[in-house]
């Protein structure tokens, strides 16, 4: 199947679905200009060992080290605007198609896109949290200091270092959003994947979740996954160039 054709098939099974779930990963992102965590050259591991740099371990064996690798990942964020994918993801819930987005993603780009149900599995860098007294602080406690000095925040009740609420390494998925995206993954007609390796648990089960309860599934991503036999429906291509062609087909305009 040509990806024109597949487009056109992803849109004809988006047309009949009643309730549509979205599952988005990196490759959602990087048209945005942040790198994912994986390509040779560009991933964010190429040149660190993640298990020393983030990880709840190393976090709390050289908080500084965690730091300095995340200071210019978060530069990029900071500074990314959301793309054409983000867009057409958020046209599609305010049409009444999509009713939650569930991403790996950390970068808060689907609702700075306008998405309004957004599960975030591995966190987000709107807050932070002292790893002494757990005090939580908003990102404008943190983070403008952060950008400025480089140096671990810390808490100004106990000194203890400030930890952005993003899941490293050792730690659990957010307990909330986990089992908001599992009861979205099992009550949903359609999953969209979107950007996503599927390489990475517990969020990569969520799909056959879904496709047990009886969902359809369409994957977009410029490589292959382990879960492409089972898709109805693969589209090998760039997320942002993808999204819209297949709203193209449909009585949906993007929200730009």
């Amino acid at each position: 199947m040509t990806v024109e054709n597949a487009i056109g098939a992803a849109a004809q099974l988006l047309k009949t679905a009643q309730r549509v779930v979205a599952f988005t990963g990196a490759g959602t992102s990087t048209p945005s200009g942040i790198p994912d965590f994986r390509s040779p050259a560009s991933g964010l591991w190429d040149s660190v060992n993640p298990i020393e740099v983030a990880s709840i371990y190393g976090f709390r064996a050289n908080p500084q080290a965690f730091f300095d690798w995340v200071y210019p990942l978060l530069t990029l964020i900071l500074n990314a605007q959301p793309n054409a994918a983000h867009h057409a993801l958020a046209a599609l819930e305010a049409h009444g198609k999509l009713h939650a987005v569930i991403t790996q993603n950390i970068d808060d780009l689907h609702t700075r896109a306008g998405s309004q149900t957004v599960h975030e599995l591995h966190g987000h860098f709107r807050e932070g949290t002292c790893i002494g007294c757990y005090r939580v602080f908003a990102a404008a406690d943190i983070i403008p200091q952060f950008m400025t000095d480089r140096q671990a925040p810390r808490c100004p009740a106990c000194g203890g270092v400030v930890k952005p609420n993003v899941v490293l390494f050792g730690e659990q998925l957010p307990y909330q959003a986990f089992e908001a995206a599992r009861e979205a993954a099992r009550t949903c007609d359609l999953m969209l994947i979107i950007g996503s390796s599927l390489e990475v648990a517990p969020a990569s089960e969520l799909p056959n979740l879904a496709r047990r309860a009886g969902a359809k599934l369409i994957i977009i991503n410029l490589t292959p996954t382990d879960y492409d036999d089972q898709a109805a429906v693969v589209v090998p291509a760039d997320a942002a160039v993808t999204l819209p062609a297949i709203l193209a087909h449909l009585p949906i305009t993007s929200t730009v």
